[in-house]
């Protein structure tokens, strides 16, 4: 089966999520793993520009949700951290083979209140939602909880292995740590709250975080268990494989409205329909198809949004 064409509507948040070769836990959280994602996190945005809105690392996966311009955009900036953030894991962990399963997922989310806060909820219920701890806060592994709900700085370490690679080539003893930089992570407001001061969102998302602990306590109430903890997140090692992994269907949209997702898929399904259009031209020699905007075609440059007027 064929991949479906990268698809962003203009102006649309996308939420991107990836899973570890084989569903394995090498992205466990540990102190060390989490300074080194979140400076592959920064310098990533940092060099590409890109808004985030929110992220979260799990054992064997992750999910960020973000604002890229076009597909290209968000192609070179997952490019680049993914194998930023797949070198550092692999010398970590002594691991050769491959981080990811396969190419990152990208979700487009639509442009309301509702799902935007759907998704954000989404991303800030992880480790509570699992059962591993109680409080979200508590999740050791690289997220965004503490810095919505309480503004602090988001901080990783970045290092700059080709210095490194340079200084030790002609025999010198060199550390890590003398290439070592400080990356920041800045979060920008979601779109719908957008017009709120800080102190407002940050209300706002313990209001959410407390709606997701509570219906966490139900449901252990309910079934007679207790969050895992620490025993339950360090069970496996890195390259233990699960016995039973999720496979459940992802979505091609992000709309909480039957409306919303049927204008989705309606300009989908016209943005694949003139692509389909374009490609058999290219194939009988046409030599300017006319693919459409946001689109990769076979062997041509990618087609830019024009900007409008």
């Amino acid at each position: 089966m064929c991949r479906p064409l990268r698809y962003i509507p203009p102006g649309h948040l996308v939420e991107v999520s990836n899973r570890t070769f084989q569903g394995r836990y090498l992205l466990r959280p540990t102190r060390e793993l989490r300074l080194r994602i979140l400076g592959a996190l920064g310098r990533s945005q940092s060099r590409f520009l890109m808004p985030i809105y929110a992220f979260t690392f799990a054992s064997n996966h992750f999910h960020l949700l973000l604002a890229p311009r076009d597909a290209k955009h968000l192609a070179e900036f997952m490019g680049y951290f993914e194998a930023k953030l797949a070198g550092e894991v692999q010398r970590l962990h002594d691991w050769e083979g491959p981080l990811w399963a396969g190419r990152y997922h990208s979700i487009p989310v639509e442009a309301d209140e509702r799902t935007q806060l759907q998704r954000l909820a989404y991303l800030l219920s992880h480790g509570v939602k699992e059962g591993l701890v109680a409080h979200a806060k508590d999740w050791p592994g690289a997220n965004c909880v503490l810095a919505l709900s309480e503004g602090e700085p988001i901080r990783g370490r970045w290092y700059d292995r080709t210095a490194l690679y340079r200084a030790t080539r002609w025999g010198r003893r060199a550390e890590p740590e003398e290439f070592s930089e400080q990356e920041e992570v800045i979060l920008s407001a979601l779109p719908c709250w957008a017009h709120l001061p800080s102190s407002e969102i940050r209300q706002r998302v313990r209001s959410l975080i407390a709606t997701i602990e509570s219906d966490a306590r139900a449901r252990h109430r309910a079934r007679g268990t207790k969050p895992g903890g620490r025993w339950a997140i360090f069970a496996h090692r890195p390259s233990d494989r699960p016995k039973n992994l999720k496979h459940s269907p992802r979505p091609w949209f992000h709309a909480r409205s039957a409306e919303g997702r049927r204008d989705m898929r309606e300009a989908y399904r016209l943005f694949v329909k003139a692509f389909r259009g374009a490609a058999s031209d290219l194939a009988r020699g046409c030599p300017q198809p006319s693919f459409p905007e946001g689109s990769f075609p076979p062997g041509l440059p990618f087609v830019p949004h024009q900007a409008p007027g």
